[in-house]
């Protein structure tokens, strides 16, 4: 009887513990997996970009007009006014050059938002080469990740 005393008793230690093992497990694997699909859209962006296909490449972004863009001309709000300011910026093959980003840091603050810090390079042989750093920061929204906020400089 004492013996099965003695394991009940261990039973009420040990599964707690084993429970919050689990859950810091499934915490982990989750922000594995959202680290991973901001990975690849960003990659996607620069496919999207470096094909020309600038429409695609702002599926990474919010389409809401609560997105913001900050850049050398200052805050652009909503989707369709950062598209518009893509093509006038970058109107066709050659101006847009060959996109590359590095991505710098990627933090996780809490489970729906991501914060990412990077460089990006333009390789334009014929207009010249441009080059900068951005922060963008990351919603999960409807179970995607969207950019909601761009500054790029």
């Amino acid at each position: 009887m004492q013996r099965l005393i003695a394991f009940a008793l261990l039973l009420l230690v040990i599964a707690p513990a084993y429970s919050q093992s689990a859950r810091n497990t499934s915490a982990a694997k989750t922000v594995a997996a959202d680290r991973r699909a901001i990975l690849l859209i960003l990659k996607r962006q620069t496919e999207d970009w470096n094909a020309g296909r600038v429409e695609k490449f702002m599926n990474g972004y919010w389409p809401s007009d609560s997105l913001t863009f900050i850049g050398k001309a200052g805050v652009t709000y909503g989707y369709q006014a950062t598209l518009a300011n893509y093509r006038k910026r970058y109107p066709d093959r050659q101006s847009m050059g060959t996109l590359k980003f590095d991505i710098l840091q990627l933090d996780m603050p809490s489970p729906n938002v991501a914060y990412v810090i990077g460089r990006w390079h333009l390789t334009r042989p014929t207009v010249g080469n441009l080059d900068g750093h951005f922060t963008l920061l990351w919603r999960k929204i409807k179970k995607r990740w969207v950019i909601v906020s761009d500054h790029s400089s």
